[in-house]
């Protein structure tokens, strides 16, 4: 069987393509990946590394991927001992940006790829940014300047040159609403991607049916949105995900087939416990006329951190917190020690009977990726352990109200914590649930993500984070920690993804047929 070929736009660190590629006929992968295209240097490093991964047979990776992961080589001296496998990854995955890389440049890239194959497959979405809806409130709405809201037109153009037999394309649940100038964004998006020659003249395409994946008659435009957690995925997900289909494959796909719900605890309490790090404490604040405003600053002192002087203080606030700790925590109070590392030794993986199990488990594995704790203030470890504690007390996480009347100290120093606007700024995750959705704010901090373990009072690691996006435990994250956890948040769930690819399976073998 002869692979069919995907191209990847704004691949990020590769969510899509890692559920394309593991789909898998009598050992052999299903789809290849020719092209991934990224703008972003280490996303695109990760990617790099997981197509040099996809030159193996399936279940056959190299040792010495293990001994990079593990420490023992660097990954220049991985590359070096598979070069062949290492030039074919650098092809494949290309740094370029759409919209400002030259068009002939894209457009050569891509009929390499493809191979001269009509039958291949499109993947990707475009910036998602401006249709966010957090991001259009900060900013009093969609601009018609913004750049970000056409680059979907970059997308909708490769499609008018190159013709692809099948597209999917993702994007955030804000795309349904938005507007410029009135005129809703994803209306035109629909006739757009229905008829690409409206847009582009030039290009004698055909024109594409887009298909909802969650029901066979489209009702409404919320008939394109995917719930992941639906589908097995731990993570309350919502994405709008259109398949189109060529005019000239007279296919009718099949939909996603909903999956029992698959919690967080499930999902990441293997992992080795580690503890946060502590690294300033707030001194206090001071105001500041600044071009004739008030401006407050805030006072920080730095400390060195060490488990002791973490003990310390996690310690002393559980005493303040004393009426919310259960039996079990002063019982039990074991505080891990170690903060972890972005390879942390020591078998961890799912229960064999998990229904995940398969998706993430790698037996060759003996250690945990990208599993490392970030530093907090000292003020944010005791809003970490009050909101753990009240979740696990309550059930649902606190709200601001709940702060205050806990301790004056528990509230941030900010004029309008208490306006209403902020009420979830600190959000445990439940752990008997699904969690809410991996973003990339993320990067910024752990505020939205605080583990559920009052022990190990912390935010999520890039692992946790990566397991509920469901990408495998061998996947490795290229970068700093703040730019892994940028990756992790902007990627489509590989798991998702995959069920996906077995629809567009259907769809092609069916027009053989």
């Amino acid at each position: 069987m002869k692979a069919i070929p995907v191209i990847d736009l704004f691949a990020g660190p590769g969510g899509l393509a890692e559920g394309f590629s593991s789909l898998s006929r009598n050992g052999k992968r299903y789809y290849q990946v020719r092209l991934s295209i990224e703008m972003d240097a280490q996303a695109r490093e990760t990617l790099k590394l997981r197509a040099f991964l996809r030159q193996f047979p399936i279940n056959e990776l190299p040792e010495d991927y293990y001994h990079f992961l593990s420490g023992s080589i660097s990954l220049e001296k991985l590359y070096s001992n598979f070069s062949g496998e290492h030039r074919l990854a650098d092809q494949e995955a290309w740094q370029a940006t759409l919209g400002k890389t030259q068009e002939n440049e894209v457009d050569e890239r891509i009929r390499s790829g493809i191979a001269g194959e009509k039958n291949w497959v499109l993947i990707g979405g475009p910036p998602c940014q401006a249709y966010s809806l957090v991001g259009r409130s900060r900013v009093g709405g969609i601009q018609d300047g913004d750049h970000r809201v056409h680059l979907y037109k970059e997308y909708l153009r490769i499609i008018a040159v190159h013709r692809p037999a099948v597209f999917v394309m993702e994007n955030v649940k804000g795309l349904l609403s938005a507007k410029v100038n009135g005129e809703k964004i994803f209306d035109n998006i629909l006739a757009d991607l229905s008829d690409p020659a409206t847009v582009f003249p030039l290009n004698p395409c055909p024109g594409y049916r887009i298909y909802s994946l969650v029901r066979e008659a489209v009702r409404s435009d919320s008939d394109y949105l995917i719930k992941s957690e639906l589908y097995g995925v731990p993570q309350r997900r919502h994405r709008v995900i259109l398949l189109g289909i060529r005019e000239d494959i007279n296919v009718q796909p099949r939909q996603l087939v909903q999956k029992e719900s698959v919690s967080l605890r499930s999902v990441i309490s293997d992992l080795p416990k580690i503890r946060s790090s502590i690294y300033r404490a707030f001194s206090g604040s001071t105001e500041h006329l600044v071009e004739g405003k008030i401006k407050k600053k805030r006072n920080y002192v730095n400390l060195e951190d060490s488990y002791s002087l973490w003990k310390q203080h996690v310690s002393r606030y559980a005493d303040e917190l004393a009426e919310l700790l259960p039996d079990s925590f002063r019982q039990n109070s074991i505080f891990p020690s170690d903060r972890g590392a972005e390879y942390l030794q020591g078998k961890s993986e799912l229960s064999a009977t998990h229904p995940l199990h398969h998706w993430y488990s790698d037996s060759r594995l003996s250690g945990s990726l990208n599993h490392q704790s970030r530093g907090h203030l000292s003020s944010d470890l005791k809003r970490y352990l009050f909101s753990a504690l009240y979740t696990r007390k309550f059930g649902k996480f606190p709200r601001m109200a709940d702060y205050r009347a806990y301790g004056d100290d528990l509230l941030p120093d900010h004029s309008n914590a208490e306006s209403g606007k902020f009420n979830d700024r600190f959000r445990v995750q439940l752990a008997g649930e699904p969690a809410t959705t991996i973003t990339s704010h993320i990067s910024k901090d752990g505020h939205y993500f605080i583990h559920y373990d009052p022990l190990q009072c912390r935010s999520l690691t890039v692992r946790e984070a990566a397991r509920i996006q469901t990408f495998p435990d061998n996947y490795f994250f290229c970068g700093s920690r703040t730019q892994q956890f940028h990756q992790v948040g902007n990627a489509v769930p590989p798991y998702l993804a995959f069920q996906i690819a077995e629809i567009v399976s259907s769809v092609l073998e069916k027009n053989k047929s």
